[in-house]
């Protein structure tokens, strides 16, 4: 990108993993002698926003054979190198200017060093080293932005937020077992009890989130074991999993079969007005998508994590042999079926556990697709990352209560452009945000919650409806 002159040719998932031991880089054998690259013109490394296996970097060819072997992975996620990757490769000094890896990784230099053992030769000078897609001066202010927000501290975590988080999830985890063992378990202290362990899943779910985004140590090795810990233990979840489906979010946001996020297109919903049109003159009707506003109340918020979620991660960890991930949901299991069976019965136990994965559903659905189901949703038209970033994204307005309701996710624009940043930050980091938005031109969306609600019903109102007008008229 940029004024760099380098060229990857990178998988659907353009990421290499920090390791999960503290980003230290393996011995390899020995190694052949380095030769000269050689240098490839532009006809054969033509860019192909369709199929998303291009990225231009840098002006340099990186085999995508290599790749496939080399086990291109997301951040969080174990990576074995290729045979011939050579730890020893000379420092490459514009490769962490590539902006979605400067985004996602903590650990610049052991990035550099992966991508080196890809390179395959350089382009010819002659050749543009930036596409007429991506806005040049867009990009080169927001690095200059980054670079100001390092020297601000904001991406170091203050430990103490976190760790009276932490405390607060483990006290309402507490405070929901007393409840049925001081009250009883007739229906209120249920209910009540329900209630309290929705909100610690709900704000696990938003812990782990900061830690499988390596926002809270500076090391991956840290991050990477309190993630387990979070998603493992306190909800019963595989971190792997998490980090397969969200980091491609994170790098392709509502763009379609490339963000799972936005998988329910078009099988459930069809999303986005670009799409949905798209839709409705192929003549594809797989629900009735002028109605989509009414059913989302069925099978949206109720039933993703009860009917799906729930059952899926364990089909997951066990089809990918995530042995250490499954462990860690045991432990969750265990440890509240040996809690709340002996004080409910089994027959209890299940009717708690089905209702506080129905309401933790609800708030999760409400705040995760508010912030992006209203917003642009298209194929991938090979824009630069930040504007990618901005187009998918809208914020809600600060509060207290927003705050901790959605876990600082109401700042999902600066969470987007700053992934590692701890949440903490988001607030102080905005207002430079949103004055590059506006020298750019470009909108900077921030609604009150309710509105942000209403939003996501209208959006799949609107885009039924267009999808209704294509289907019988063009």
């Amino acid at each position: 990108m940029g004024d760099a002159r380098r060229v990857l040719h990178l998988a659907p998932l353009p990421l290499l993993s920090a390791g999960s031991r503290g980003g230290h880089l393996p011995r390899w054998g020995r190694q052949s002698p380095r030769v000269p690259a050689p240098r490839f013109g532009g006809l054969g490394l033509r860019m192909n926003p369709e199929e998303g296996t291009d990225a231009r970097v840098q002006a340099r060819a990186i085999d995508p054979a290599r790749i496939s072997t080399a086990r291109i992975c997301l951040p969080g996620s174990k990576i074995r190198p290729p045979r011939h990757a050579d730890p020893t490769a000379p420092r490459n000094e514009d490769s962490e200017r590539e902006d979605p890896f400067v985004a996602f990784h903590i650990n610049k230099g052991l990035v550099r060093k992966y991508m080196n053992s890809l390179l395959i030769g350089e382009l010819s000078p002659e050749q543009p080293s930036f596409e007429p897609t991506k806005n040049k001066e867009l990009i080169h202010e927001f690095r200059e932005l980054r670079a100001t927000v390092e020297r601000m501290g904001l991406m170091k975590a203050n430990p103490v937020f976190f760790l009276l988080y932490l405390l607060h999830i483990l006290l309402l985890d507490v405070a929901a077992w007393l409840t049925l063992w001081l009250f009883g378990t007739s229906l209120v202290p249920f209910l009540l009890c329900s209630v309290l362990l929705s909100i610690v899943q709900a704000q696990a779910g938003w812990l782990q989130h900061d830690f499988g985004h390596l926002s809270v140590f500076g090391t991956s090795k840290w991050n990477h074991l309190l993630h387990h810990f979070v998603i493992g233990h306190l909800k019963g979840a595989p971190a792997s999993w998490w980090n397969h489906l969200h980091f491609q979010h994170h790098a392709k946001p509502n763009c379609f079969r490339k963000d799972p996020d936005i998988n329910m297109h078009p099988f459930f919903f069809a999303l986005g007005k670009v799409l949905s049109v798209e839709l409705g003159k192929q003549k594809k009707k797989y629900m009735p998508y002028n109605h989509q506003h009414k059913y989302f109340f069925l099978i949206g918020p109720p039933a993703l994590l009860p009917v799906y979620f729930q059952w899926y991660i364990f089909y997951f960890v066990i089809h990918r042999k995530k042995w250490v991930d499954l462990a860690w949901m045991i432990t969750f299991y265990v440890r509240i079926f040996l809690t709340y069976v002996p004080l409910l019965g089994l027959k209890g136990f299940l009717g708690l556990v089905f209702m506080v994965r129905f309401l933790e559903s609800n708030w999760f659905v409400w705040v995760t697709q508010m912030n992006h189901i209203p917003m642009h949703i298209d194929h991938d038209r090979n824009m630069d990352w930040v504007s990618t970033q901005l187009q998918a994204t809208c914020n809600v307005h600060k509060s207290a209560f927003n705050d901790w309701f959605s876990g600082h996710l109401n700042f999902q624009i600066e969470h987007h452009l700053f992934p590692t940043m701890p949440r903490h930050n988001y607030h102080k980091v905005a207002p430079l945000v949103q004055s590059l938005c506006a020298k750019h031109g470009i909108k900077y969306q921030s609604k009150p919650l309710f509105s942000a609600f209403a939003d996501i019903v209208h959006s799949l109102k609107e885009s039924g409806q267009l999808w209704l007008d294509a289907y019988l008229h063009q």
